[in-house]
């Protein structure tokens, strides 16, 4: 067990987690929301410091970020638990893993130390704090980020965007690239489907790109939920208007989990979504999970150029020249070097 960070008392013996959005009031011997920070004897504990349940080696593009070091690898960790309860989640045997197995916390023991070693000895350029929501086993992963830079690697969170403020500013420092989902655009659809609300994530977006970590937002398009052109176009309005050099990825949709009823997203929705995004004067809009439908490739701005070619996870050509185009000159958002 590792005291947690951003809690405070609630009286008699309570506390009040001030690590993600939910703020949960924990009564003595209770966990919040995340099953994975537990109030004992009115301290909060995080019970997954160092319980790595996931570490693998992934290509940045599987993240996904497009604009971040293209064509390397990340080394990429998780623990068990979650703040969100998605009912399509496709890491859901992780991340509800305390729900389902009667609060157990699984994970083999390892320390930021080891951590950033393994990542060096692959050869990495980063690491990644992912396939969960990073942040509920954010003691961990803020030491690692510590060790990380010292050792000249990336930090990389791939994030539901449900922080609180005190913990994206603490974060801010030690980060370098976010992704972060926008599941969808009304409240609705977050408290049915993930059990959370829309606006803290919106904040995230927002102060992350103030805090001058480099943002790129995904939205996994559902059919019949968030699909609509008019939601779509919210989401891609609401992007430009934090930055319109933002990398928005809309990916498809496969039946998983608690939603089985519904068919995978077709192309076309794709198509759509990103003819919507260009249309609403995002530079940069990204098809994800079709491989070989072109929607993959970055394309300059101003003279729309091809810059690189994608195909799934691998980069086949990156004509970039020191992160600006190789045809008319004008700098490329993003992490290139």
């Amino acid at each position: 067990m590792h005291e947690a960070l951003f809690y405070r008392s609630g009286g008699e013996d309570k506390v009040i987690c001030g690590l993600c959005n939910h703020r949960c009031h924990i009564k003595p011997g209770r966990r919040g929301i995340c099953g994975v920070r537990e109030n004992q004897g009115g301290k909060l504990y995080s019970l997954v410091y160092g319980r790595l349940i996931a570490e693998h080696i992934d290509p940045i593009e599987k993240k996904p970020m497009f604009h971040f070091l293209p064509g390397s690898h990340s080394y990429s960790i998780s623990t068990v638990g979650c703040n969100f309860h998605c009912r399509h989640c496709q890491n859901y045997d992780i991340s509800q893993y305390p729900h389902r197995y009667g609060e157990e916390i699984s994970g083999r023991e390892q320390t930021p130390e080891a951590v950033v070693q393994a990542a060096v000895h692959a050869g990495c350029a980063s690491i990644s704090y992912t396939y969960v929501e990073p942040t509920i086993f954010y003691e961990f992963a803020y030491d690692c980020s510590e060790l990380a830079r010292q050792q000249q690697l990336k930090n990389l969170f791939v994030s539901n965007g449900y922080m609180t403020p005190e913990a994206t500013r603490h974060l801010a420092p030690v980060l370098d690239g976010i992704n972060i989902d926008i599941k969808g655009f009304t409240d609705d659809f977050y408290k049915e489907v993930c059990k959370a609300r829309l606006q803290p994530v919106l904040d995230s977006v927002q102060l992350m790109h103030d805090l001058g970590v480099w943002v790129e937002v995904t939205t996994l398009v559902i059919p019949g939920l968030n699909d609509s052109p008019e939601e779509l176009r919210d989401i891609a309005r609401f992007i430009k208007g934090v930055d319109p050099g933002i990398p928005w990825h809309v990916t498809a949709f496969y039946p998983t989990y608690q939603m089985l009823d519904r068919e995978p997203t077709p192309v076309k929705t794709l198509r759509r979504a990103r003819d919507i995004g260009l249309e609403e004067g995002l530079d940069f809009v990204y098809e994800g999970n079709v491989p070989g439908e072109g929607g993959e490739n970055t394309y300059c701005p101003s003279c729309s150029a091809e810059l690189i070619t994608r195909f799934g996870f691998t980069i086949r050509q990156n004509r970039l020249d020191n992160g600006c185009c190789c045809s008319c000159g004008i700098q490329i958002g993003g992490v290139w070097a």
